[in-house]
């Protein structure tokens, strides 16, 4: 009779341990899927665009880059040289242009 209560005991531990295996394996994959789902949503809204317009200079002087409007960065009080830098965006010499979806420079040779 305690031989029986033993592999009983024994039976409802490991029951137990084998139900906590699989809920912490599931707890992984479904960690796992949540980052990955942030993680392209997040390229997604950052790198992409629809049109020219969704596209600004990647910084406020000198930019040879460009980002989506969601991503410009913040001018306010910054003060640029005036000369035209070779290479930029600077005096007309590029433009911002949403290529493939994704913002990009276009600079004149």
């Amino acid at each position: 009779m305690i031989k029986d209560k033993k592999s009983l005991i024994l039976k409802i531990i490991l029951g137990i341990l084998i139900i906590l295996i699989i809920a912490v394996l599931l707890d992984i994959k479904n960690l796992v899927n949540n980052l990955n789902e942030e993680e392209s949503n997040e390229v997604s809204l950052n790198a992409s665009c629809f049109s020219d317009q969704d596209c600004v200079p990647a910084s406020c002087c000198h930019a040879t880059s460009c980002v989506p409007m969601s991503q410009a960065p913040s001018c306010k009080g910054v003060f640029c040289t005036m000369e035209c830098k070779p290479n930029t965006l600077d005096c007309g010499q590029g433009k911002c242009a949403c290529v493939n979806n994704k913002c990009t420079a276009l600079l004149s040779k």
